[in-house]
């Protein structure tokens, strides 16, 4: 099954695009808001070195490749002792006990924030 939409867009010629379909809208319109937070956001995203991560998600969420955990622990004490090894990465995403979670960077170490997985929420 073909791709719908390109990951490896050229971001230049988006924000191009993104401004010529701008001058069609009067200043200060909604559209002229929303196509200013989308060209701003993409420029964020390149500004803060994570444009790799966005090609990937944007893939994802054109393919729908299933939501997977990359980590399945039993227990939390087991997750916690994983968490604390050096192992983790931020932004992976695992089951603890059947729930899911996502390991978020807070500050000086990683923790753990809840984030259904989408067996649970079919249940």
């Amino acid at each position: 099954m073909p791709m719908p939409y390109n990951p490896n867009f050229n971001l230049d010629a988006v924000l191009e695009t993104l401004g010529t379909v701008n001058n069609g809208f009067t200043e200060g319109s909604p559209e002229d808001e929303a196509l200013r937070i989308a060209a701003v956001a993409l420029l964020y995203v390149r500004d803060i070195q994570k444009l790799e991560e966005y090609r990937d998600y944007f893939q994802r969420f054109f393919t729908h490749r299933p939501v997977v955990a990359a980590h399945v622990f039993p227990t939390r004490a087991d997750a916690d002792a994983w968490l604390v090894s050096g192992e983790a990465r931020d932004g992976e995403l695992v089951s603890i006990a059947g729930q899911g979670f996502t390991v978020i960077q807070a500050l000086h170490e990683l923790k753990f924030i809840r984030t259904p997985l989408p067996e649970e929420l079919s249940r």
